[in-house]
């Protein structure tokens, strides 16, 4: 059994057209930066690639480095209908791909028995069981039923090898099998991003399957453009003091280094007091929208003038 993901309305067929307009690394860059993310020419080129291919993209880098701001970017960028898997410790495929919407099957049964005096033929009310109407799609069969679309599969390193496992079939056929229902086929690929803040290794099998793009934290020119680009009213010098401490700061032993959401954080925050500069004493007052461990608030306040220099 396969699902019908032709995508046949105008609405589907425009989104396709979207996806397959981006001619280069270079037109994906200004699609990115119309939708306010800031691509670096490998972070681009990686998603270009990922997209002529038909290839799932695996990002890794530091908390903060904009991987799942990625996969929002390129669903607005490309029109498309942005589909999340958030993984976490013990997660499996019922909460990931599907489960059968049990009460509404047992009112059903109830229902047949009532129509046929109690007596019903066992294999015909099974049959009639699982079929679409008592499925619950979870993200990855939305995923697959919804053509195209980006799927983003978060924090991929936060699940186990067994869900790690359970993916290979989906990335490597666009496809999953359903012991009571058959098996679901995307006929367009979505386009699948996955991230990890390696904490663990994600093991090779699942990396073979995508292609691979490490993460950096932004040059200071680049973040000081994120900032003025996503903070409104903010200054360029404010901005630029913002950029540079956060920088700072990255480059001392934090238990948690700042990632640009806590850059965005603390600009929002210097803006909302009316701040048009960082001193000393608005930095003291505002860390904890850059900080979040009391350890490191304490470290960063105890070099407050190194912060500022």
């Amino acid at each position: 059994m396969t699902a019908d993901t032709t995508g046949s309305d105008a609405g589907r067929a425009g989104e396709a057209d979207t996806a397959a307009s981006v001619g280069s690394p270079e037109e994906m860059t200004k699609l990115l930066e119309g939708s306010g993310y800031l691509a670096d020419t490998g972070v681009a080129t990686a998603a270009f690639l990922a997209l002529r291919m038909h290839r799932p993209l695996f990002c890794e880098g530091e908390p903060g480095t904009g991987k799942t701001s990625l996969a929002v970017a390129l669903s607005e960028a490309l029109g498309l209908p942005l589909i999340r898997l958030q993984c976490h410790e013990g997660i499996d495929a019922g909460q990931a791909l599907y489960e059968w919407d049990f009460p509404r099957q047992l009112l059903h049964l109830r229902a047949l028995e009532a129509v046929e005096g109690g007596r019903i033929d066992v294999d015909t009310a099974e049959q009639s069981l699982y079929t679409e109407r008592f499925l619950l799609a979870r993200p990855l069969l939305r995923a697959l039923t919804t053509a195209p679309c980006v799927l983003l599969v978060d924090e991929i390193d936060r699940a186990d090898d067994e869900f790690e496992a359970f993916l290979l079939q989906l990335l490597d056929e666009n496809a999953v099998s359903i012991p009571e229902y058959g098996e679901v086929r995307a006929s367009t690929p979505p386009l699948v991003l996955m991230t990890s803040n390696r904490t663990r290794e994600v093991h090779d099998a699942l990396k073979r399957r995508c292609l691979y793009h490490w993460l950096e934290h932004p040059g200071l020119e680049r973040e000081i453009a994120i900032l003025r680009g996503r903070v409104p009213g903010l200054g360029q010098r404010l901005a630029e003091q913002v950029a540079e401490a956060v920088g700072r700061l990255r480059t001392m032993e934090l238990l948690k280094p700042p990632g640009v959401a806590e850059s965005l954080d603390w600009a929002r925050a210097l803006t909302a007091l009316g701040r048009d500069a960082l001193d000393a004493e608005s930095a003291a007052t505002t860390l904890g929208a850059v900080l979040k461990y009391s350890e490191d608030l304490d470290r960063a306040r105890t070099n407050l003038a190194t912060l500022l220099t």
